[in-house]
C-alpha cells in the first residue's frame, strides 16, 4: 500500500483543521493573552528547568510514583524494559506517545518478544499498516477511508463501522494486557503528577486495567503548577483539532491500591537544544500539531516526508537543532512565511528559528553539497539561467523525480509548459 497518494486531499484536509483551529481561536476574546502566558511560563520554566525537575521528582515520589531517568533513547528503552520484566508483564497496551516513537520503542519491545498494541485509534491504523505516523495528532491522515477498511480487512468504508470493528477489537486487548504505557502531556512540578490528554479514553482505560503503568516524558514537559496547567489545557484542544477542550485530560497522582507507576524523565538530546540559546525556544512545544495543519509545504507532502520521528515546522526545528548534519536539510523544507509562527499557541519563531538553522547546515555540509547549493543559488538568482533549468527538467524522465523526491509519495509528471509559457500564450491570445 502506498504511504500517501493524493496531495490535494492532503492539504483540503488539514486545512478543514485549521479553519477549526481559527473559529476556536476567536470564541475566546482573551485568546492572544492566552497565548502570551503560555509562553512566558514555558520561557520561565525552560530557564529554571533543573530547580521544576528535582521539585516536581521529590513530590512525586512522595506521592508513591516511582522515577526514572533516561539519558538517551537506549536506557529509556533498557528502563521500560526492566519494569516489565519486574511484573512479568509480555503484553502491553500503549497510548499515543511521541516520545516512544522517537527512542523506538515498540521495534525494541517486540524484537525481544513482546507484544505491543497502539491503542490510539490513528496510531493502531498505521501499526497495523506498518507504517510510521505521518502528524503528530493525527498520525493516519494521510490515509483515506477505503484504505483503512483495507488494513482492517472490511468491505465497507463507513467511518462510524470502522470504528466499532477498532473498539471491539481493542477491548479484548485491554482485557488482557499486563502493562499500560502511555506519554505524558504535562507535568506539574509542585503536585508531582503529571496529565495524559486524549479523544478517546484509551489510556484512562489501559491504566486502569493494567497492574502496572509506565509514563515516560521528555525533561520539557513541565509546568510550575496546577493553576498553569489551565492555560495550557485552554490551548491545546483549540490548536489542535478545534475543540474547547480534549475530551480525557486525567491527572495522575498517585497510583491504585495494588498497583504501580512508573514515570521515566528523558533527556535524549534536549539538553544539547537547552544548551543553544538561539534555539531553546523549540522546547516551549506543546505538541499540538497546529504548525502542521497551516503549512503549506507539509500539507502537500505528508509527514513521511521528513526524515525526523517529528515533522513539519517545529519538527523541523527539533531535528535539525539536535543533529544538523542528519536532519539540518529539513530546515529548507519551508516557504518561511510565518503562518506557523502565527497559529502556535505558546508563539515559538519558528521561522526564525528555520532561517538560522539553514546558515547552520550551510556551514556543516560537506564540500560536494556545498557546490550543489552554490549552483542552485545562481541557477535562482539569474531569470534567463532558471528558464533553462526548468526547460531542461521538463524533459527528464519521470523516474528522476520518483528517485529523488518520491520514495513514498506519488510523483506527479512534469508539466509540458512552464506557468510563464502558458500565461505568455493566453496573453498573447
Amino acid at each position: 500500500m502506498r504511504l500517501f497518494n493524493d496531495t490535494d486531499w492532503l492539504n483540503r484536509a488539514l486545512w478543514y483543521v485549521r479553519k477549526k483551529r481559527d473559529a476556536a481561536a476567536k470564541s475566546v476574546p482573551e485568546w492572544e493573552e492566552l497565548r502570551k502566558a503560555a509562553s512566558n511560563i514555558k520561557a520561565h520554566t525552560i530557564t529554571h528547568l533543573d530547580r521544576y525537575l528535582e521539585e516536581f521528582e521529590k513530590n512525586a515520589l512522595k506521592n508513591g510514583i516511582k522515577v526514572h531517568w533516561a539519558i538517551d533513547a537506549k536506557e529509556h528503552n533498557r528502563i521500560v524494559e526492566s519494569i516489565l520484566q519486574k511484573f512479568g508483564a509480555k503484553k502491553i497496551v500503549k497510548s499515543k506517545s511521541m516520545l516512544t516513537e522517537e527512542c523506538e520503542l515498540n521495534p525494541y519491545l517486540e524484537n525481544r518478544g513482546y507484544e505491543v498494541i497502539d491503542t490510539d485509534l490513528g496510531e493502531r491504523i498505521v501499526q497495523l499498516a506498518k507504517q510510521k505516523p505521518s502528524h503528530i495528532v493525527l498520525p493516519a491522515i494521510h490515509l483515506k477511508k477505503e484504505q483503512v477498511a483495507e488494513i482492517f480487512k472490511q468491505n465497507s468504508s463507513d467511518p462510524t463501522y470502522l470504528t466499532g470493528v477498532a473498539r471491539e477489537q481493542l477491548r479484548k486487548h485491554f482485557e488482557s494486557a499486563d502493562a499500560a504505557i502511555t506519554g505524558v502531556n504535562f507535568a506539574i512540578a509542585n503536585e508531582g503528577a503529571f496529565v495524559v490528554c486524549t479523544n478517546e479514553g484509551n489510556a484512562d482505560l489501559g491504566t486502569s486495567l493494567a497492574k502496572v503503568h509506565i509514563a515516560v516524558m521528555g525533561i520539557e514537559k513541565i509546568v510550575p503548577t496546577l493553576q498553569d496547567l489551565g492555560v495550557f489545557l485552554r490551548l491545546l484542544a483549540r490548536s489542535a483539532t478545534g475543540q474547547a477542550i480534549t475530551t480525557y485530560s486525567s491527572i495522575f497522582k498517585k497510583p491504585s491500591e495494588g498497583k504501580e507507576i512508573h514515570l521515566i524523565i528523558v533527556d535524549n538530546g534536549r539538553s544539547k537544544i537547552l544548551s543553544e540559546t538561539k534555539f531553546t525556544n523549540a522546547l516551549k512545544c506543546i505538541r499540538c500539531g497546529a504548525c502542521m495543519n497551516t503549512c503549506p509545504v507539509f500539507r502537500r507532502s505528508g509527514g513521511h516526508e521528513y526524515n525526523y520521528v517529528i515533522p513539519g515546522p517545529i519538527g523541523s526545528c527539533l531535528g535539525a537543532a539536535r543533529d544538523i548534519k542528519k536532519h539540518g536539510k529539513m530546515a529548507f523544507a519551508s516557504t518561511l512565511c510565518g503562518s506557523c509562527d502565527n497559529v502556535c499557541p505558546v508563539k515559538i519563531d519558528l521561522h526564525e528559528q528555520l532561517l538560522a538553522l539553514r546558515g547552520k547546515y550551510k556551514e556543516a555540509v560537506s564540500e560536494r553539497k556545498d557546490k550543489f547549493y552554490k549552483l542552485a543559488f545562481v541557477i535562482l538568482k539569474y531569470p534567463l539561467l532558471y528558464k533553462a533549468a526548468t526547460k531542461i527538467l521538463q524533459f527528464m524522465p519521470h523516474s528522476f523525480y520518483k528517485k529523488a523526491w518520491g520514495s513514498s509519495r506519488t510523483v506527479p509528471k512534469a508539466a509540458k509548459k512552464s506557468f510563464s509559457e502558458i500565461y505568455k500564450e493566453r496573453i498573447e491570445g
